[in-house]
């Protein structure tokens, strides 16, 4: 059962949809003002106008300087620019310290600044998905060009310790990169109190349109940029603006902000309140992720004796990822998970379940019952999770 024939959406840790005020904002920009920011004439300085007046509106949720943020087409390139940046930008130092939980955008970076002959460690978590910031500190030291840390994992929600890591960093002389993809627009993000000089932001996980995201360069840090050409973003990406989805950008940051403080305590009730349901009926189910120190919108929970995937298969009204959306095509168990300690066939039921800023207790009702009915067929009404091996696990072709 579904409100209607809509399904319940519950990922929105993979993509949010566009915010209907949001796409007020940007259509103009794909219609009569087509301006090249570049371009003298009115149509160009309405153009440019726009772009600007976008860059304040990020700049002022995350506590920013304009002149500090930089527009790119999403997290990845963000995070590319930051961490490959700093990295080449400092020919004497030849260390990044990171962590083994870190999105792919910085984990593929890490890997292939590797190859090259970087020096990366990777600090694991503890069991809580947490990272010690001892072990991450005593990992920094003179060598460190860079530390680069998630600031909430995008599977389990656990923020991470990083004020205290870019404390310690920076006095070092080592630059800090955080990924706050996950994080900006669903709790206060601010760059000092984070103490960071590279923040990556996605637009299309915070109510703006896929392909486009900023980087935040705190001022007097410069990075070599990916992209050669005219000269646009002030030399540090080269490419003529997308001006529509920039400000869209900028319209989804002045609502997150807007919204921050009663949007996510409003968020973390009715999380709660769906986790408990979910508690009382399902025996054995487990949160996975610090209890406390987490976003306030994302669940990711294991359920005992069945796999995860199967069991959205059988609810189609419920659309929610296994793991990471990054890895939607895969049967094996996530890589967080089983890094945390979770024995692979218990990972292997894990659901995460992101609410969103619109998700109500309505939804949330219809698909606490769906995934209990669907557990219950799989699993029997009264299993008990030591009683059995795992029976109901396939592979996917």
């Amino acid at each position: 059962m579904t409100i209607g024939t809509k399904p319940v959406y519950l990922d929105n840790n993979g993509t949010t949809p566009v915010d209907p005020a949001v796409l007020r904002a940007m259509l103009p920009y794909l219609g009569d003002e087509f301006g090249n920011p570049s371009s003298a004439h009115v149509l160009g300085r309405r153009a440019r106008d726009a772009v600007e007046a976008a860059r304040a509106e990020v700049a002022s949720l995350i506590g920013a300087f304009p002149d500090e943020i930089l527009f790119t087409s999403g997290g990845t390139e963000s995070s590319n620019i930051a961490i490959r940046g700093a990295a080449s930008g400092n020919p004497v130092r030849n260390a990044i310290v990171t962590t083994a939980i870190e999105h792919p955008a910085t984990e593929a970076c890490c890997a292939f600044l590797e190859a090259q002959g970087k020096k990366v460690t990777r600090i694991a978590p503890n069991a809580d998905a947490m990272v010690d910031p001892e072990r991450f500190i005593a990992a920094i030291d003179g060598n460190t060009a860079l530390a680069t840390i998630i600031h909430a994992q995008n599977e389990t929600g656990t923020l991470q310790p990083v004020a205290e890591i870019s404390a310690a960093a920076r006095k070092h002389g080592a630059l800090v990169h955080a990924d706050v993809a996950q994080s900006v627009g669903k709790i206060a993000v601010n760059v000092d109190e984070l103490g960071v000089d590279l923040l990556s932001i996605a637009g299309h996980k915070l109510y703006a349109p896929k392909g486009i995201g900023a980087l935040y360069i705190r001022r007097g840090i410069d990075l070599p940029p990916l992209l050669l050409g005219a000269g646009q973003e002030h030399g540090r990406r080269a490419g003529t603006e997308n001006v529509a989805y920039i400000v869209a950008l900028g319209e989804a940051c002045r609502i997150a902000k807007v919204h921050l403080q009663s949007g996510s305590h409003e968020l973390q009730n009715r999380a709660d309140e769906f986790h408990a349901r979910l508690t009382r009926e399902i025996p054995g189910i487990r949160l996975v992720g610090h209890r406390v120190q987490r976003l306030p919108n994302t669940l990711n929970v294991l359920f005992p004796e069945v796999s995860g995937r199967t069991l959205l298969e059988r609810c189609p009204g419920v659309l929610a990822s296994n793991g990471s959306a990054c890895h939607a095509d895969s049967e094996e168990p996530s890589a967080i998970l089983t890094v945390l300690g979770i024995p692979p066939h218990e990972a292997l039921g894990s659901v995460r379940l992101s609410l969103g800023r619109h998700t109500s207790r309505a939804e949330l009702e219809i698909a606490a019952s769906q995934l209990i009915a669907a557990w219950r067929t799989l699993a029997g009404d009264n299993v008990q999770p030591h009683q059995r091996q795992i029976k109901t696990l396939h592979r996917i072709p």
